[in-house]
């Protein structure tokens, strides 16, 4: 997992309208990162809808706000829409980014050991160094978290 201290290699992915975001594109702006296993699941709307009722604050202060899943555009395009999500979510089909940040590991659930996204989250300041992780992040409170830490 990428450490603090780290400075982030640039990557592109696309959204839930199928735009092309690239991570040099923020530079300037302080990014929260946060990594989650699965569109539309308990823990991971639960998380996705902590960061909406909080966005506000976060664009106030001029925080860009980022979720990345190996989901597709599709499936984001459904999250989105249903829980009227109002940040960008990026979909890491090949998982490139996912394993670039550490994020996706063995994971055992049942007894039954599968490769999956391990919830995590990287705040990044104005020239994409990480100041922050969170390496196992609540989907209730890391939201209040990182506000917590940025304000």
């Amino acid at each position: 997992m990428l450490k603090v201290g780290t400075k982030v290699q640039d990557f592109s992915l696309l959204d839930a309208e199928n735009k092309l975001h690239t991570l040099s594109d923020y530079r300037g702006k302080k990014v929260v990162i946060y990594f989650y296993p699965k569109d539309l699941t308990s823990g991971c709307t639960t998380q996705a809808c902590a960061f909406r009722d909080t966005y506000d604050e976060f664009k106030k202060n001029n925080i860009v706000v980022i979720g990345i899943s190996k989901d597709s555009v599709k499936s984001h395009k459904k999250f989105v829409e249903t829980y009227d999500l109002p940040f960008i979510l990026l979909s890491d089909e090949d998982i490139k980014v996912c394993s670039y940040f550490g994020v996706y590991v063995e994971k055992s659930m049942y007894g039954r050991k599968y490769m999956g996204v391990n919830r995590s989250t990287f705040i990044l300041d104005e020239e994409g160094i990480i100041t922050h992780v969170f390496e196992k992040a609540s989907p209730k409170e890391n939201a209040a978290e990182i506000l917590k830490v940025l304000i």
